[in-house]
């Protein structure tokens, strides 16, 4: 093989990774897979795809060498396969954020409709756990808790957290987070809770940022 044969069959196989995610539901999926194993089942349910429509974008990443399957019973989990995934993944989006000021918009628009929400960074955070001066609760699904949390998160599931509010301190203030920045469930919360009299705030990042920080976690 000739260097030129030699270096158009190398960048053939990076462009065939990049391909595969060039379509935002496969994104979507890789946003949630960095939060730990689960089946198509799961991923179909919170993409708002079909069972056999996942399976095809699942199958995508897979041929691609960035998602891994395993088999659990009668079901297959479907995980990143590595930490290089995630960290290409926010690397696309600090890309985004930082080249395309329509992403910056929409988020902020998106954020601005439901009144001014405070956030908080890692570091801001860090600070609180330490000073013992804040409640943090982890606003995703039970089983994304389970697969892994922020030390001593309260789990509160925003479809739980109105009829579980009550079990929240009202002199204390409380963190929400949940998948990344991307993801919407601390926004709610936060605004449910400060409309309900909390002082309340989201951590700008979410628990797969936090964990690969290497910042305290807990699993379930």
């Amino acid at each position: 093989m000739n260097i030129r044969d030699f270096k158009t069959s190398l960048y053939k196989e990076m462009a065939g990774m990049i391909k595969a995610l060039d379509n935002p539901r496969r994104l979507e999926i890789l946003d949630l897979l960095a939060q730990g194993p689960v089946p198509v089942e799961y991923i179909a349910v919170n993409t708002n795809l079909s069972v056999a429509n996942a399976s095809q974008h699942l199958q995508v990443l897979k041929n691609s060498y960035l998602v891994e399957s395993e088999r659990r019973g009668k079901y297959n989990y479907y995980k990143l396969a590595n930490q290089q995934v995630f960290n290409a993944w926010c690397a696309i989006r600090r890309l985004g954020f930082s080249q395309n000021e329509e992403i910056f918009e929409l988020l902020d628009s998106f954020r601005k409709e439901r009144g001014y929400l405070k956030t908080v960074s890692t570091e801001d955070l860090i600070k609180m756990i330490r000073e013992d001066s804040v409640v943090v609760i982890d606003v995703r699904p039970e089983e994304e808790f389970k697969n892994g949390h922020i030390e001593n998160a309260l789990s509160f599931p925003r479809k739980d957290l109105q009829h579980r509010m009550n079990e929240l301190p009202s002199d204390r203030e409380i963190v929400a987070y949940c998948r990344g920045p991307l993801c919407e469930m601390a926004d709610d919360a936060v605004e449910m809770l400060n409309k309900n009299g909390y002082s309340a705030s989201r951590l700008e990042k979410g628990y797969p940022d936090w964990a690969a920080s290497q910042h305290p976690t807990q699993k379930e």
